[in-house]
């Protein structure tokens, strides 16, 4: 038998992603590169407009999607399943980025952190991995989880670090579960990127912190969502058939440091 050449694997044509938080920054830039790729796109995202428009733009669709709410998050798997047969890939990016000390923080605020980051990243690969048992193709997850799933990177983001160290011990648990299926988990840990969300927050944070985080990384630059994105190709084809259960760095070095 012929082995399978590199261009090939590296096709996703007849394979159906979703893509959680696809609307803008690194949702969109992996979005992006699957339907480059060959995959049929669905962008889940809360944001109409942009969810709307990151779709025609790209070729992909749209379902609005709260990952606070395991009804929508069903829905988007049902949904899915009734024009796709199934989806085969999916990832896991949309989270949110409060900045704010833990001593100044309600329960409200930290609960919020953990239901979209969390519990709703816990929920939506509940779903898909049920629809794959049902559709037997076998699958694959990328959670986008942090380098401060690892490391701390600031005070201020206690309830972020918690949700991101959760994205990393539920990659590697929830790979043991799944892999009888056929379904590899694997999660990114980016440093930083640029992005929309991102540059919100960073206005919370000094001036000197973020010089100080990018002296710090070895490669001298910020990330871009395509650094990400291009991992989470290698991650969703057969580049990476016999990869479960791994988390990537894709920090600039900026963790070594």
């Amino acid at each position: 038998m012929a082995e399978t050449t590199l261009q090939d694997m590296l096709r996703l044509n007849g394979k159906t992603a979703i893509v959680t938080g696809g609307a803008k920054g690194i949702g969109r830039g992996i979005a992006q590169r699957l339907a480059e790729a060959g995959a049929t796109v669905i962008i889940a995202d809360i944001d109409d407009t942009a969810g709307a428009q990151a779709a025609s733009e790209l070729g992909a669709e749209f379902t609005r999607t709260d990952m606070s709410s395991e009804e929508d998050l069903a829905r988007l798997v049902d949904v899915t399943a009734a024009a796709h047969g199934g989806a085969d890939i999916l990832v896991n990016n949309a989270g949110i980025y409060p900045v704010k000390p833990a001593l100044e923080m309600t329960a409200a605020e930290w609960d919020r952190v953990q239901a979209v980051n969390l519990r709703g990243l816990f929920l939506l690969s509940r779903e898909f991995a049920k629809s794959v048992a049902q559709h037997g193709r076998g699958g694959a997850i990328v959670n986008i989880g942090s380098i401060d799933s690892l490391h701390p990177s600031s005070v201020g983001l206690a309830a972020y670090d918690a949700s991101k160290g959760g994205v990393l011990m539920f990659t590697r648990n929830f790979a043991l579960e799944v892999a009888p299926l056929g379904i590899r988990v694997n999660m990114i840990a980016p440093g930083g990127i640029t992005t929309e969300g991102v540059a919100a927050s960073q206005g919370d944070l000094p001036e000197d912190m973020m010089r100080e985080f990018l002296a710090r990384v070895p490669l001298g630059r910020w990330g871009v969502p395509d650094d990400i994105a291009t991992m989470t190709v290698v991650l969703a084809t057969p580049l990476s058939a016999y990869v479960t259960g791994a988390a990537f760095v894709v920090d600039g070095g900026r963790l070594l440091s």
